[in-house]
This record gives C-alpha cells, sequence and structure tokens, in this order.
C-alpha cells in the first residue's frame, strides 16, 4: 500500500439498505487494515470547504493580542487558541510547530452537564472576528452530520445495532472542530534531528474527520512500522480511528500513528481536524462480537470523559503546569 485508500460514501445516504453493504465493506476493511481512509461523496461542498480554508487564514492572521486574549490556557473546559509549542504529540520530539484553535457545542457554566464536567463542557471563546462564529458552528453541524453516517457504517459492519455509536452523539458530547496552522520555521530556529511539524501521534476519540489543504504533508504510519503519504484529496475528508474505538473494538479497528512533516521553506499549511467523541459518560466497555480466542479482551472499561482528559494531561504543556502546581 503506497496511500491511504479513497471511498465514495455516497451511497450511504441511499434509502435503499441493500446499497449501503459495498461501501461499508470498504470501510470496514481499511478501518482494520491501517485505520485512514479519504471519503468523497460526503455530501459537504468544495465551496464549503474553501470558504473554511479562508476563515481559518483570516483568524491566525489576527494580531498577536487578539489571538492571546482566548489562549487556551485561559479556559477551564480546553477551548481556544493554543500557542506554538503548546501541544507535545510526541515527546521524543520538541513541541509541535503549529498554533491551534479548539471549539465544540457551546454550552453555559450552569447548565447540569457543564457542572458535572467542567473539565469538558462549557462557553467557547471566540474572540471578535465577524461571522467566525457562526460559520465555526455551521459547520461543526455539517460535520456532525458525516460523523454520524460513518458511526452507523461501522456499527453495521461489526454486526452491531446501527446506533450501537450514534446513540451516544445525540446530545452533549464532547467533539471538537479544530483549525491549525503549520507556519514556516523561523529560519534561526535549531531543529532537532527527524523533528515534524506535527510528531507521531494517535488520535484520542472515536474517529477524526480531516480536512487538509493542498500543500500535503500528512504521512500514516503502516503495519510494517514505514511511513506512508496522505496526499490532499480535492473534495475528500480524510478519517481515521482513534484509540477510544480501538479500545472499544477490542484492536479490531487501527488507531495508527501519524504525523506531519515539516514543510518547505516558506510554505504555510492550514487543516481542520474534527474529533469525534462522545458524551463525557459513555461506558466505554469491550464490545463482546470484537472477543474471541484468537483475540481477548485487552481493555479495561472506562468512560469517553476519562480517557479524554487524561490524553490532555499528557499532552499539553499548560494541563501539566496546573498538576505540577
Amino acid at each position: 500500500m503506497t496511500t491511504i485508500p479513497v471511498i465514495d460514501i455516497s451511497a450511504l445516504s441511499s434509502a435503499n439498505r441493500d446499497d449501503w453493504q459495498p461501501v461499508i465493506a470498504q470501510i470496514d476493511q481499511a478501518c482494520r487494515e491501517i485505520g485512514f481512509l479519504a471519503i468523497t461523496g460526503h455530501g459537504i461542498s468544495q465551496h464549503q470547504l474553501d470558504s473554511m480554508f479562508a476563515l481559518s487564514k483570516r483568524f491566525f492572521e489576527q494580531p498577536m493580542a487578539a489571538k492571546e486574549a482566548m489562549a487556551i490556557a485561559n479556559s477551564s473546559n480546553h477551548r481556544g487558541w493554543g500557542s506554538h509549542g503548546a501541544e507535545q504529540l510526541d515527546p521524543s520530539n520538541p513541541g509541535d510547530w503549529k498554533e491551534t484553535f479548539d471549539m465544540a457545542m457551546d454550552i453555559h457554566p450552569q447548565h447540569p452537564v457543564a457542572q458535572a464536567c467542567p473539565a469538558l463542557y462549557g462557553p467557547n471563546q471566540y474572540g471578535e472576528l465577524s461571522g467566525f462564529q457562526q460559520q465555526m458552528n455551521q459547520h461543526y453541524g455539517l460535520l456532525m452530520s458525516v460523523a454520524r453516517r460513518m458511526l452507523r457504517a461501522m456499527a453495521i459492519a461489526l454486526g452491531l445495532e446501527d446506533d450501537f455509536f450514534t446513540r451516544y452523539f445525540t446530545s452533549e458530547h464532547i467533539s471538537v472542530l479544530r483549525m491549525i496552522h503549520y507556519p514556516p520555521r523561523p529560519a534561526d530556529q535549531v531543529v532537532a534531528e527527524g523533528a515534524m511539524a506535527a510528531g507521531a501521534h494517535t488520535d484520542y476519540g472515536c474517529i477524526t474527520l480531516l480536512a487538509q489543504d493542498d500543500v500535503g504533508g500528512l504521512e500514516v504510519q503502516s503495519k510494517d512500522g514505514s511511513w506512508i503519504s496522505a496526499p490532499p484529496v480535492a473534495g475528500s475528508l480524510v478519517v481515521n480511528i482513534g484509540d477510544l474505538l480501538q479500545r472499544w473494538t477490542n484492536d479490531v479497528y487501527r488507531s495508527t500513528a501519524h504525523r506531519v512533516r515539516n514543510l518547505a521553506p516558506g510554505k504555510h499549511r492550514y487543516s481542520m481536524p474534527f474529533f469525534v467523541e462522545p458524551r463525557y459518560d459513555t461506558p466505554v466497555a469491550t464490545i463482546d462480537a470484537c472477543i474471541s480466542a484468537d483475540n481477548p479482551a485487552r481493555y479495561e472499561p472506562t468512560t469517553s470523559g476519562e480517557w479524554i482528559l487524561s490524553r490532555f494531561a499528557a499532552t499539553y504543556a499548560y494541563r501539566q503546569d496546573d498538576a505540577d502546581a
């Protein structure tokens, strides 16, 4: 395999379930073999994707003071702008050379779910950029629709009820839409050998839907340990399995390491991952259908919230500083 498979999922919108089966089989094979695929026919227009990349560029071009006013370190529920080096995905490499913006469902601090889990629920920080809040929330909804279709297909492929996964996304899920800007590294910055714009890592949640610009740089680790390119495919979204779904499926579906290599001098890269994560109190215990004599149960039960918070603590410098304090 030289790159990830590209699958047209338009048939998943058909009223005839028989039309779904060939697509579900392709998705299932990709999830088992590499944990990555690119999807077309998902229903989000190229115009919509282009408008989001234009919005991302406008957001990150704001003055530093405007972005610092939305610093993620000032948010109790991990929302807002993250500076260069704030996230270290691969502990063996220096901090990633990128800046980010995270948003999720906008929930009032007095809402019962925010009271129950304030570390994952609460308000977003949007800043003052005209139209930003409205456009981000619109795109969040579009992506959630695609995510539900993919999760339904995976449930069917695993022999489960159609809504086995999606029932945990009906309300108050903790899915996160992120914008990422990879700027050129400063000419005088000393870069360790093997350092990446984003270090090798796996994602935390169930699945990730990724829109990437045409610059490229995403690489995926294959079963034999080699790295293969996942180049941009016009109009597509890259889908990958996260750690939580790997736990749920007892390693039947693979959460695969990926990274972003350093860019050519003077190049900027923009991407937008949507991390699909269920409600914080979702029980994640090994699915019976994924246990066999050859694949005994591997994981202790957990909840979505417990798992996500443990990964934040291991990845973000500001959370480590809070723990030390």
